[in-house]
């Protein structure tokens, strides 16, 4: 860092209440696209491979006690976490321990025996199962289901074992029920809890610290954002519990920093084998560009079509955008922590992926 750029951020930070680093000249200009959205609280990190071009904490974590956010703040990851399952699963494919093919019956037998023949992992993993999403259907009727603790097979029993809508991969239907069964198999077949997978095999191996799994309200986790709605003045809590039941679904957590870290250690590193790591980004319903977990899309970005992971996520009051080019590995990652909407969030995502190709 030269003297101007020293003196450039030490400017920055001290005329606002924001954490903030930056690499290169782009530095004015990543700041005049978060200009763009004065009301954006929240964290963000624009990197290539594992190096960090920019960084901006802006806001409050908790709108209560006037705590301001960090770059180490911890955020829920949302729909998120169904990509961190995906990779778990892909762990153990390379494993020899699953298959993605194989009829989930030969891993779960006190499946219902009639569905647990024709539905595989990979139709639970891109949602083209038919598994009704009871497990949605069963919290709105009666808000204590959200609060209410199950073993994972009897959740199972309960929200994930209904008949099929239609032929399994003939159609596309978001299910969060999908992944209570993925959880089940991902458990008895490893022999450990999901938690401990998740930790062996990619908090601990990539050093994340302020990543993981919460259950419950994430609250109770040191470090995590408040999640709320409404201006700050006249803020409301905005909360969706999430049972251990529902990790796969919901319940993975982390900061802006640590998502550089994971998406670049996946998609970049040595956590998968090449092949897992391409079928793991691999569309398997061109429809909805869903691929296992997660979307890959081709975006024009600095007016060339490049093709992006393009992960989204959202509970409650969180909000998460992570975009990554799969040939370079140039990475925006924004969290929120105010119920911001989730359609600017990708607008602002996309104008800091420009700059970083400026």
């Amino acid at each position: 860092m030269n003297r101007r750029e020293y003196l450039s951020l030490v400017g920055s930070i001290a005329m606002a209440p924001v954490a903030s680093s930056f690499a290169g000249s782009a530095f004015p200009s990543y700041e005049a696209v978060l200009g763009g959205y004065p009301d954006f609280n929240g964290t963000v990190v624009v990197g290539r491979g594992s190096t960090i071009l920019f960084s901006r904490a802006a806001g409050l974590a908790d709108p209560q006690s006037k705590a301001r956010l960090e770059l180490g703040t911890r955020f829920e990851a949302g729909s998120v976490s169904k990509w961190i399952a995906s990779i778990i699963v892909m762990k153990l494919v390379d494993q020899g321990i699953l298959r993605l093919d194989e009829p989930i019956k030969q891993y779960l037998p006190d499946y219902r025996a009639d569905n647990g023949a024709r539905l595989t992992l990979r139709h639970l993993m891109c949602h083209s199962s038919g598994v009704p999403n009871e497990l949605i259907a069963a919290r709105k009727a009666d808000p204590a289901v959200a609060r209410t603790e199950l073993g994972q097979m009897e959740a199972v029993h309960r929200y994930a074992s209904a008949d099929l809508r239609f032929a399994p991969g003939s159609e596309w239907d978001y299910s969060h029920s999908n992944w209570l069964i993925v959880k089940a198999v991902v458990e008895r077949m490893s022999g450990q809890s999901y938690r401990d997978c998740v930790a062996d095999w990619l908090t601990q191996p990539l050093d994340l610290r302020d990543s993981g799994l919460f259950r419950g309200e994430s609250s109770a986790v040191p470090g995590m954002a408040l999640a709320y709605s409404g201006p700050p003045a006249a803020w409301q809590r905005k909360v969706n519990a999430v049972p251990d039941y529902m990790a796969m679904a919901g319940g993975f957590y982390s900061s802006a920093l640590d998502m550089l870290r994971l998406m670049d250690g996946v998609l970049s590193g040595s956590v998968l084998t090449p092949a897992s790591r391409a079928m793991l980004m691999k569309v398997q319903m061109p429809g909805q560009r869903y691929a296992l977990g997660g979307r890959t899309q081709v975006e024009v970005i600095a007016g060339e079509a490049r093709e992006a992971a393009w992960e989204d996520g959202s509970n409650g009051g969180f909000r998460l955008v992570a975009r990554r080019v799969l040939a370079d590995g140039v990475t925006v990652i924004v969290f929120n922590n105010s119920s911001f909407d989730h359609q600017k969030l990708g607008t602002l995502a996309s104008g800091l992926m420009e700059v970083a190709y400026a």
